[in-house]
């Protein structure tokens, strides 16, 4: 999932981590509504559009899909309470329990059906529809091929859906976890029109609260609990507040005088502060932060000399230690820690090398010589995309300075509001732009899937025949057999960083500090940032 900030900030070596707050001697808020610091503001409540780290948190906690994410990469029964698979792994039936709107309409399984066609219509433009392609169908109805009531997804009565897929997919479980698989009234987005999902007001919610107070552009909103939530009884609390603040230092502030129950820190010296307090929280996240370069455009990026010099050019250790110092890693390849062992090994293990993510300023300095030889330039003028959070600034100087040590190569930083970012990286306005991923599922795949050649997610628009082909085998004709699927995987990786095809930097771990009065918040390595269900107000707690 694309982090809006840093996020695209936007969990790792733990799968879930249930936070329990110690106790603290500051000012404690007496609000029976959580308050909330987000890096970046909301941009859509349409399940079929979001993309980042914000909205799919916000959409996690007002929506609620077929099964939910649960610990140890597990899931959990969500509006249906059980489901069965074929022994062939390409039906999967779904037995939905009688939940409601927010309206007190019930929720059917017509709902799931209209989403899901909704998503896949190429109308709809959804940057997420390629998670159904395994679903009977989906892929034609992206090509205009079909018709959209020939998606392999059927309503059998209100209660009952099954769904027909073309191959397995052994991960099909975690997709419907995610907001592109919850089901949508067709009759609230037929209502509101162009308007729907772009303010609180506009949108019908199924999940454990409601959102209110966003009106497209404002830096603050509600998640209210919805008492037509079919578990409402076990929601213990009144909701949250989320409020906005780009500033590290003023969040800490209101952090400190009791404004904030929750807070984003950033940079070593806010990390530092929390060094022994039990405040402190590092969540570690599947999301590694990435270079791409934009290929189609500026077609000094096609000169895989220019690419591996820029990337041997970053010191890598210097920057996470000295630049964010707030736990994050170094990149060791695309792929970050967290995803399943096979045969004991971790897909690092297996596919991490120095190649794509190694620092040596003289062999950088060699190979962009050679590169620029190559394309008969003597100078290179090129301008870094980044969001204008406290991360994307500081990592776009470090760049800059680490960059410019090329000769002949001047770096213009551009940092812009994250939804710019996102807008200007998919339309392909930048020569570099840093980017991030959450894994959405807990598998390599959820990875390696993004730069295939015509990857939704493939800005840069680098494309390899051989990387293309690994990844189709992988979800084709060796998905039933895991090791051969996992040397795919590997070998895939390995073709990606060989080629330069991006840059890899780091692998994102997000410290937050949390008040002694909030337990019960639950974060999640993959997928959905965050569930809020279980959260417990103790006002006593000092």
């Amino acid at each position: 999932m694309k982090i809006k900030s840093a996020i695209m900030a936007g969990a790792v070596s733990v799968s879930s981590l249930c936070l329990l707050s110690a106790c603290g001697n500051k000012q404690q808020s007496s609000s029976k509504l959580v308050q909330w610091q987000q890096p970046t503001n909301l941009t859509t409540l349409d399940a079929s559009k979001a993309t980042d780290n914000v909205s799919f948190g916000t959409l996690n906690n007002s929506n609620e899909g077929l099964l939910m994410a649960a610990k140890n990469n597990t899931v959990k029964p969500g509006v249906a309470k059980s489901y069965q698979v074929s022994p062939d792994g390409k039906t999967y039936t779904f037995n939905l329990r009688h939940s409601k709107w927010s309206n007190g309409k019930p929720v059917t399984a017509n709902n799931f059906v209209y989403a899901w066609q909704r998503t896949v219509n190429p109308k709809t433009a959804s940057q997420y529809s390629y998670l159904f392609d395994h679903i009977k169908n989906a892929s034609q109805i992206g090509e205009n091929k079909a018709s959209l009531s020939s998606l392999g997804v059927k309503a059998d009565g209100n209660y009952k859906l099954i769904v027909s897929l073309t191959k397995p997919q052994s991960y099909f479980k975690y997709l419907v976890a995610m907001a592109p698989f919850y089901p949508q009234s067709k009759e609230t987005v037929n209502k509101y029109g162009q308007s729907y999902g772009t303010n609180s007001d506009d949108m019908l919610y199924n999940g454990p609260f409601k959102v209110t107070g966003w009106t497209g552009t404002n830096d603050s909103w509600k998640l209210i609990k919805n008492n037509n939530y079919w578990n409402a009884k076990n929601i213990k609390f009144n909701g949250v507040k989320f409020n906005v603040q780009k500033d590290s230092n003023t969040d800490l502030n209101q952090y400190s005088t009791g404004a904030l129950d929750l807070t984003n820190l950033v940079g070593k010296q806010q990390v530092g502060e929390f060094k022994h307090s039990k405040e402190l929280h590092n969540v570690d996240m599947a999301a590694p932060f990435y270079i791409e370069m934009n290929q189609k455009n500026n077609s000094v990026f096609k000169n895989i000399n220019i690419r591996k010099a820029i990337s041997l050019a970053i010191d890598r250790d210097q920057f996470t230690k000295s630049t964010l110092g707030d736990g994050s890693k170094p990149a060791q390849g695309y792929v970050s820690p967290g995803m399943p062992k096979h045969n004991g090994k971790t897909f690092i293990q297996d596919a991490g090398t120095k190649t794509g993510v190694s620092y040596n300023l003289n062999d950088a300095k060699k190979l962009w010589n050679k590169g620029l030889k190559e394309i008969g330039k003597s100078s290179v003028n090129i301008s870094l995309l980044a969001d204008d959070t406290d991360n994307g600034k500081s990592t776009t100087e470090f760049l800059q300075t680490s960059l410019e040590k090329l000769p002949g190569l001047n770096v213009s930083s551009q940092n812009v509001p994250s939804k710019s970012k996102l807008t200007r990286a998919q339309s392909g306005d930048f020569d570099m732009v840093i980017n991030s991923w959450v894994a959405d599922f807990p598998d390599p795949i959820s990875f390696l899937s993004l730069f295939t050649s015509n990857g939704t997610y493939n800005n840069g628009k680098w494309s390899n025949a051989k990387y293309d082909s690994l990844i189709n085998k992988a979800e084709g004709t060796d998905a039933n057999n895991s090791n051969k699927r996992w040397n795919d995987l590997v070998n895939a990786e390995k073709t990606l960083m060989s080629e330069q095809g991006i840059i890899p930097i780091y692998y994102q771990v997000r410290p937050i500090a949390i008040k002694p009065r909030i337990s019960g918040v639950q974060f999640f390595p993959t997928g959905s940032p965050y569930d809020l269900r279980n959260i417990r107000i103790n006002n006593n707690q000092h």
